[in-house]
């Protein structure tokens, strides 16, 4: 098992480099002077080009300036905000901890109904349960979580008057009662998807021979839904996790829809106003979540299923 984590780790350590490659990259395919971007709304005289010309290292060769910047950033400094003229990790700070809570929050959600409801539909396959589930999910699936948000924000938010319209709320209580309803937009997609994951891993490991066979000798139902449970686990802890990884970027119309001053929104105002240094941070940000997310479950899917590891090892 060792072997194989560190085969991820460092695969993981060179899709990052390149990402970071990437990233860094921005500053010089945004349209226009790297020294204006930086300085932004700022008076640009001779000095201050000259300071930030040595800050950024701008008249070194490409490589170096690039090494410079990922040793910065590896120790959390992303320069300050065209915006601002404050330091993008402090910028960061501040809203980092509303998206991870409501990433979280969407991605229980939808694992709470999602799954639950996929094993539904593959144990009452061909049935009007399953046709309403999946049916369900369909649209689910095609609904965009922006405009969901809408939806539920007139309908719970304006007509109803049950749950509140924008803003973060105050204390935790307040903050997760105001994000209950961008949860739900985020959640309602993405269950969708893991209804038809597990539906169609437990619909496969309910044709399989073992399953037949546990039932011809009378084995307990209880004991053969544990069983294929547990055989379709990995197909469905693989999908979830990419899901979690990539949720964490994709808050930006929710956040948007619902005023909250999380990343998403922060990205988004940051691309209207060229704040390179903000955008460089967050995307950075969001890649080193999904690779983290991604190297986890890796783990966690050889830890459920060990022979899968075997297999790639003799395939290369």
């Amino acid at each position: 098992m060792l072997r194989y984590i560190l085969r991820r780790l460092t695969g993981a350590v060179v899709v990052m480099l390149a990402l970071s490659f990437l990233v860094f990259s921005l500053l010089y395919l945004v349209p226009g002077d790297p020294v204006k971007i930086l300085v932004g709304t700022r008076r640009l005289t001779p000095e201050v080009r000259q300071a930030v010309t040595a800050r950024y290292g701008l008249d070194e060769p490409l490589l170096l300036r690039y090494w410079h910047w990922l040793t910065r950033a590896l120790t959390g400094d992303f320069g300050d905000s065209v915006r601002s003229a404050t330091p993008v990790t402090d910028v960061l700070a501040s809203r980092v901890s509303l998206t991870a809570w409501l990433t979280i929050g969407a991605f229980l959600l939808a694992v709470a109904v999602g799954i639950p409801l996929g094993i539904l539909a593959a144990r009452r396959k061909g049935t009007w349960v399953d046709r309403t589930i999946v049916g369900w999910s369909v649209v689910g699936v095609s609904a965009p979580g922006f405009a969901l948000g809408l939806v539920l924000l007139y309908v719970f938010g304006l007509m109803l008057g049950w749950f509140p319209v924008f803003g973060e709320g105050t204390g935790l209580a307040d903050t997760l009662w105001h994000l209950t309803l961008p949860a739900i937009a985020l959640a309602t997609g993405i269950g969708a998807m893991l209804v038809r994951i597990t539906r169609a891993a437990v619909g496969a490991e309910l044709s399989q021979d073992y399953v037949t066979f546990a039932r011809s000798r009378g084995v307990p139902s209880r004991r053969i839904t544990a069983m294929y449970v547990r055989g379709a686990a990995l197909p469905i802890l693989t999908s979830g996790g990419l899901i979690l990884g990539t949720l964490f970027g994709s808050t930006v119309l929710v956040e948007e829809a619902f005023s909250l001053p999380g990343l998403g929104q922060l990205l988004a105002d940051s691309i209207t106003y060229k704040d390179v240094p903000v955008v460089q941070a967050i995307a950075l940000l969001v890649a080193v979540v999904i690779i983290a997310v991604t190297l986890i479950v890796d783990v966690a899917a050889f830890a459920v299923d060990p022979r899968q590891a075997v297999g790639e090892g003799r395939g290369a």
